[in-house]
Protein backbone atom coordinates (compact mmCIF):
# COMPACT_ATOMS: atom_id res chain seq x y z
CA UNK A 1 0.00 0.00 0.00
CA UNK A 2 0.91 3.91 -0.24
CA UNK A 3 2.59 5.68 2.33
CA UNK A 4 -0.12 8.46 2.12
CA UNK A 5 -2.79 7.70 4.67
CA UNK A 6 -6.14 9.26 4.06
CA UNK A 7 -7.86 11.16 7.10
CA UNK A 8 -11.50 10.58 6.98
CA UNK A 9 -13.85 12.90 6.53
CA UNK A 10 -17.92 13.49 6.85
CA UNK A 11 -18.97 15.01 4.17
CA UNK A 12 -22.24 16.69 4.19
CA UNK A 13 -24.90 18.54 2.38
CA UNK A 14 -23.64 22.06 2.69
CA UNK A 15 -20.62 20.82 1.22
CA UNK A 16 -22.04 20.35 -2.16
CA UNK A 17 -23.79 23.43 -1.90
CA UNK A 18 -22.30 26.07 -4.22
CA UNK A 19 -20.92 28.98 -2.42
CA UNK A 20 -21.99 32.53 -3.16
CA UNK A 21 -20.40 34.11 -6.05
CA UNK A 22 -20.47 37.95 -6.90
CA UNK A 23 -21.44 39.01 -10.08
CA UNK A 24 -17.86 40.18 -10.31
CA UNK A 25 -16.21 37.01 -9.87
CA UNK A 26 -18.41 35.11 -11.97
CA UNK A 27 -17.63 37.42 -15.01
CA UNK A 28 -14.47 37.07 -14.53
CA UNK A 29 -14.55 33.21 -14.53
CA UNK A 30 -16.20 33.74 -17.98
CA UNK A 31 -13.14 36.08 -18.44
CA UNK A 32 -11.03 33.44 -18.01
CA UNK A 33 -12.66 30.82 -19.55
CA UNK A 34 -12.65 32.63 -23.03
CA UNK A 35 -9.10 33.63 -22.08
CA UNK A 36 -7.84 30.11 -22.08
CA UNK A 37 -10.02 28.63 -24.78
CA UNK A 38 -8.42 26.95 -27.48
CA UNK A 39 -8.55 29.41 -30.81
CA UNK A 40 -9.71 28.61 -34.15
CA UNK A 41 -6.97 27.20 -36.62
CA UNK A 42 -6.49 30.35 -38.65
CA UNK A 43 -9.40 32.92 -36.59
CA UNK A 44 -9.97 35.10 -34.12
CA UNK A 45 -12.54 33.18 -32.66
CA UNK A 46 -12.14 30.63 -29.78
CA UNK A 47 -13.69 27.33 -28.89
CA UNK A 48 -15.90 27.79 -26.04
CA UNK A 49 -18.13 25.26 -24.19
CA UNK A 50 -21.36 27.02 -24.36
CA UNK A 51 -23.33 25.49 -21.27
CA UNK A 52 -20.25 25.97 -19.19
CA UNK A 53 -20.64 30.16 -20.11
CA UNK A 54 -24.34 30.40 -20.49
CA UNK A 55 -24.27 29.05 -16.62
CA UNK A 56 -21.91 31.31 -15.75
CA UNK A 57 -23.72 34.21 -17.10
CA UNK A 58 -27.28 32.98 -16.02
CA UNK A 59 -25.26 32.54 -12.69
CA UNK A 60 -24.25 36.36 -12.87
CA UNK A 61 -27.74 37.68 -14.15
CA UNK A 62 -29.44 36.18 -11.12
CA UNK A 63 -26.88 37.87 -8.73
CA UNK A 64 -27.01 41.26 -10.48
CA UNK A 65 -30.42 42.36 -9.16
CA UNK A 66 -28.99 41.40 -5.86
CA UNK A 67 -25.89 43.58 -6.06
CA UNK A 68 -27.80 46.31 -8.09
CA UNK A 69 -29.79 46.19 -5.09
CA UNK A 70 -27.28 46.41 -2.62
CA UNK A 71 -25.47 49.30 -4.68
CA UNK A 72 -29.03 50.82 -5.41
CA UNK A 73 -29.37 51.34 -1.44
CA UNK A 74 -25.72 52.26 -1.04
CA UNK A 75 -26.23 54.92 -2.92
CA UNK A 76 -29.30 55.83 -1.46
CA UNK A 77 -27.47 55.58 2.30
CA UNK A 78 -24.65 57.35 0.36
CA UNK A 79 -27.38 60.00 -0.59
CA UNK A 80 -28.82 60.44 2.54
CA UNK A 81 -25.56 60.86 4.55
CA UNK A 82 -24.68 63.72 2.06
CA UNK A 83 -27.95 65.51 2.27
CA UNK A 84 -27.85 64.97 6.24
CA UNK A 85 -23.85 66.09 6.11
CA UNK A 86 -24.99 69.36 3.72
CA UNK A 87 -27.51 70.36 5.99
CA UNK A 88 -25.65 69.59 9.18
CA UNK A 89 -22.72 72.13 6.95
CA UNK A 90 -25.32 74.70 6.33
CA UNK A 91 -26.79 74.83 10.19
CA UNK A 92 -22.59 74.93 11.27
CA UNK A 93 -22.41 77.68 8.78
CA UNK A 94 -25.49 79.68 9.83
CA UNK A 95 -24.92 79.41 13.83
CA UNK A 96 -21.09 80.25 12.49
CA UNK A 97 -22.76 83.50 10.43
CA UNK A 98 -24.94 84.38 13.13
CA UNK A 99 -22.04 83.98 15.94
CA UNK A 100 -19.76 86.24 13.75
CA UNK A 101 -22.73 88.48 13.10
CA UNK A 102 -23.07 89.05 17.10
CA UNK A 103 -19.49 89.51 17.75
CA UNK A 104 -19.00 91.96 15.07
CA UNK A 105 -21.92 93.88 16.29
CA UNK A 106 -20.61 93.61 20.34
CA UNK A 107 -17.17 94.68 18.66
CA UNK A 108 -19.69 97.47 17.00
CA UNK A 109 -21.00 98.16 20.45
CA UNK A 110 -18.13 98.25 22.07
CA UNK A 111 -16.06 100.43 19.37
CA UNK A 112 -18.95 103.10 19.76
CA UNK A 113 -19.28 102.81 23.38
CA UNK A 114 -15.20 103.84 23.57
CA UNK A 115 -15.29 106.50 21.25
CA UNK A 116 -18.67 107.51 23.36
CA UNK A 117 -16.41 107.33 26.63
CA UNK A 118 -13.51 109.15 25.08
CA UNK A 119 -15.57 111.86 24.06
CA UNK A 120 -17.09 112.18 27.32
CA UNK A 121 -13.43 112.08 28.68
CA UNK A 122 -12.26 114.59 26.71
CA UNK A 123 -15.16 116.84 26.86
CA UNK A 124 -15.09 116.64 30.81
CA UNK A 125 -11.04 117.28 31.01
CA UNK A 126 -12.13 120.75 28.51
CA UNK A 127 -14.88 121.60 30.44
CA UNK A 128 -12.52 120.85 33.95
CA UNK A 129 -9.58 122.88 32.27
CA UNK A 130 -12.50 125.92 31.34
CA UNK A 131 -13.70 125.55 34.83
CA UNK A 132 -10.60 125.70 36.32
CA UNK A 133 -9.47 129.08 34.33
CA UNK A 134 -12.66 130.84 35.09
CA UNK A 135 -12.38 129.97 38.52
CA UNK A 136 -8.40 130.96 38.86
CA UNK A 137 -9.75 134.48 36.87
CA UNK A 138 -12.33 134.71 39.58
CA UNK A 139 -10.00 134.25 42.27
CA UNK A 140 -7.60 137.07 40.30
CA UNK A 141 -10.19 139.21 40.15
CA UNK A 142 -11.72 139.35 43.56
CA UNK A 143 -7.85 139.58 45.02
CA UNK A 144 -6.93 142.45 42.16
CA UNK A 145 -10.26 143.78 43.94
CA UNK A 146 -9.17 143.07 47.34
CA UNK A 147 -5.86 144.60 46.58
CA UNK A 148 -7.41 147.71 45.79
CA UNK A 149 -9.93 148.42 48.68
CA UNK A 150 -6.34 147.24 50.77
CA UNK A 151 -4.52 149.51 49.25
CA UNK A 152 -7.26 152.43 49.54
CA UNK A 153 -7.18 151.38 53.44
CA UNK A 154 -3.74 151.35 53.51
CA UNK A 155 -3.76 154.67 51.41
CA UNK A 156 -6.61 156.08 54.21
CA UNK A 157 -4.40 154.85 56.88
CA UNK A 158 -1.48 156.77 55.78
CA UNK A 159 -3.25 159.68 55.43
CA UNK A 160 -5.01 159.89 59.00
CA UNK A 161 -1.48 159.01 60.57
CA UNK A 162 -0.29 162.24 58.69
CA UNK A 163 -2.80 164.31 60.46
CA UNK A 164 -2.29 162.58 63.45
CA UNK A 165 1.31 163.10 63.22
CA UNK A 166 0.76 167.01 62.28
CA UNK A 167 -1.23 167.46 65.27
CA UNK A 168 0.68 165.88 67.64
CA UNK A 169 3.71 167.68 67.02
CA UNK A 170 4.56 170.08 69.90
CA UNK A 171 3.15 173.78 70.27
CA UNK A 172 4.38 176.10 72.88
CA UNK A 173 4.86 174.52 76.17
CA UNK A 174 2.57 176.01 78.36
CA UNK A 175 3.46 176.22 82.36
CA UNK A 176 1.22 173.27 83.08
CA UNK A 177 3.25 171.55 80.82
CA UNK A 178 6.39 173.16 82.11
CA UNK A 179 5.73 172.01 85.62
CA UNK A 180 4.85 168.18 84.08
CA UNK A 181 7.68 167.77 82.29
CA UNK A 182 9.98 168.69 85.50
CA UNK A 183 8.65 165.72 86.73
CA UNK A 184 6.66 168.11 89.57
CA UNK A 185 2.86 167.64 89.46
CA UNK A 186 0.00 170.33 90.85
CA UNK A 187 -1.35 167.62 92.52
CA UNK A 188 1.89 167.07 94.69
CA UNK A 189 1.14 170.88 96.08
Amino acid sequence: MSDIELEEEIVTEDDFAPTPVGVEELLLRVRDLIDTARSMPMSASVLVNREELLELLDDALDGLPEELRHARWLLKEREEFLTEAHRDADEIRERAAATAARMVEEREIVRQSEATAQHIVTEAESNARQIQHEAEDYIDQKLASFEVILDRTLQTIQKGRDRLSVQLEPEETTPAEENSESGFFDQDI
